[in-house]
């Protein structure tokens, strides 16, 4: 039997805040390809880095606000499983609130092992990657000094393609280095962030808008 016209009517539009809702819940992105990795409500797919002295992690206006540790407070990204090993970035937005060393440690994966961008150490003013041949940020080849202010955001993004690590402290392209014939690790104080997280030294910190985007291999 042939529904009559109005039945069908009220079908389709009982139906239609289903799929709203549902297309509301389905996880955001842009035309770039990031995908959000931090809503600014929950620490949602993150959880409290255990390093042992650290302090607690608020989410607040939007922030992931970490509380100065002793000496490590962070976040480390949950699932393993998510996560690309190569051709991928990742990028966030950082804040130094107080203290004076490293406001950001990003410890992602490099293929099959770990290295950290580390933003602000030695006192405040060491840039660079820890850990290249067993050599640290303040050491080897990235090592760079800048001036870096309390209560400014800095845009910092890290990229793993094309056989190169790669990173920037807002447009300023800090690291450069090849994966061939380099050794990538971590020191052991940010292990626990390992295989992706966020960690701040003595320092109460900020971090928003975290974004992650996987790229095409290279041919």
């Amino acid at each position: 039997m042939v529904r009559p016209l109005f039945v069908v009517a009220l079908l389709v539009l009982a139906a239609l805040p289903v799929r709203a809702q549902e297309k509301a819940a389905a996880p955001a992105g842009n035309a770039n390809g990031w995908q959000p990795l931090f809503d600014g409500k929950s620490l949602g797919g993150w959880k409290p880095t255990e390093f042992g002295g650290e302090g607690e992690v608020k989410v607040q206006e939007g922030q992931s606000v970490l509380m100065m540790g002793q000496p490590l407070t962070g976040i480390t990204w949950k699932d393993e499983k998510q996560l690309s090993k190569d051709n991928y970035e990742i990028r966030l937005q950082a804040m130094k609130r107080k203290g004076d060393d490293f406001f950001c440690g990003l410890t992602f994966p490099v293929r099959d092992a770990h290295a950290t961008f580390v933003v602000g150490g030695w006192g405040g003013s060491v840039v660079g990657l820890s850990s290249i041949n067993g050599l640290d940020a303040s050491e080897n080849d990235t090592t760079k000094y800048e001036k870096l202010d309390h209560n400014k955001w800095y845009a910092i993004r890290v990229r793993v393609a094309e056989g190169k690590v790669q990173c920037w402290l807002n447009d300023q392209l800090m690291v450069d280095v090849e994966m061939q014939d380099n050794r990538f690790s971590t020191r052991i104080e940010v292990d626990p962030n390992k295989p992706l997280g966020i960690c701040s030294f003595n320092v109460e910190a900020a971090l928003k808008d975290i974004e992650l985007r996987r790229l095409p291999a290279a041919k």
